[in-house]
C-alpha cells in the first residue's frame, strides 16, 4: 500500500496526480489521508483560475491536468483517512506531495502526519517528496534521536531560488501567495540536517521535464528515500519512486 498525505486544501496537483497515475498503473494500491479525513483539493490557480499573462509559466501543464483529473474521479482520492489513521505496515510506502498554497499548512503543521513520517523512516520504508513534501519530514522529529528524520540525509526540496523566482514574478498582483512561510523551504531544510553540504539544490539552471523528456527533472536519492524541487521535476521523480517501490 502506497499513503500519500495531503493537506486539506492547496496542494500542487501535478505533484501529487504525476506519481499518483505511475503507481497505479504500475499496480500497486493507494490510500490518500487529509488532516480530518475530509476529501482534498488542489490549489485552484494552478487548475482553474491560472495567473493570466504567466500561465504559460506558471499553471499545471495540461498532461499534470489530466492526470489530477482521473486522480480525483478514484474511489481511493474521494474515500480518504484521516493523518490520526494512518498505520503503516512492512511492504508500505510513503509519498508526500508539496505546495505553496497557504492551505499546505495543515499538512506541514500536522503532528499525526510528522509521526506518519516518523515511523515510515523507523521502519526504513520507501518515502518519496516534492517540494514542500520535504518541509514535512524536516519538521518530523524522531523522539529517539530528537533530530528531524532527514538528519544525515541528503535531499533537495524547493529551492530558495525557485521559491523567490515565483513570488517576485507574481507579488505584484498576489501579494505572498508563493511564500508558504516567511522562511523559505530551502533554508528550513537545510536548518534540520547534519550539514548544509547534504542538501542539493540541482542545476541553476531548472527546465521542466515532461513525460516525453524526464531526464531533464532533478531528483535526490539516498537509500529509500527519494526526494525531487518542484513540478518540473514530477515525471523523473514518479519513475524513480516506482523503481524505489518495487525494489523494496
Amino acid at each position: 500500500m502506497i499513503t500519500i498525505l495531503l493537506p486539506s486544501g492547496g496542494f500542487d496537483p501535478s505533484e501529487c496526480a504525476v506519481p499518483w497515475r505511475a503507481v497505479v498503473r504500475a499496480g500497486y494500491d493507494v490510500q490518500f489521508a487529509t488532516p480530518d479525513g475530509s476529501v482534498s483539493a488542489a490549489d485552484r490557480r494552478l487548475t482553474d483560475d491560472g495567473f493570466s499573462v504567466l500561465n504559460p509559466v506558471l499553471m499545471t501543464k495540461p498532461n499534470g491536468l489530466a492526470a489530477y483529473a482521473e486522480m480525483i474521479s478514484s474511489d481511493a482520492f474521494q474515500s480518504p483517512s484521516s493523518h490520526g489513521e494512518i498505520q503503516l505496515s512492512e511492504g508500505d510506502s510513503l509519498l508526500i506531495p508539496g505546495g505553496h498554497e497557504k492551505g499546505v499548512r495543515t499538512l506541514m503543521e500536522s503532528e499525526a502526519a510528522q509521526a506518519v513520517a516518523v515511523d515510515a523512516f523507523t521502519r526504513g520504508l520507501p518515502v518519496g517528496a516534492v517540494c514542500h513534501g520535504v518541509l514535512l519530514l524536516a519538521r518530523s522529529i524522531d523522539p529517539a534521536t530528537g533530530l528531524s528524520v532527514l538528519h544525515g540525509r541528503r535531499t533537495t526540496a524547493l529551492t530558495r531560488r525557485l521559491e523567490l523566482s515565483g513570488w517576485w514574478l507574481t507579488r505584484a498582483r498576489l501579494g505572498d501567495y508563493y511564500r508558504t512561510y516567511d522562511t523559505t523551504v530551502e533554508e528550513e531544510v537545510v536548518a534540520a540536517l547534519a550539514s548544509p553540504g547534504d542538501f542539493d539544490a540541482g542545476p541553476t539552471l531548472s527546465r521542466r521535464d515532461s513525460a516525453e523528456h524526464p531526464e531533464r527533472g532533478f531528483t535526490v536519492r539516498d537509500g529509500r528515500y527519494l526526494s525531487a524541487r518542484w513540478p518540473g521535476d514530477v515525471y523523473k521523480f514518479a519513475t524513480e519512486f516506482v523503481q524505489l517501490v518495487a525494489a523494496d
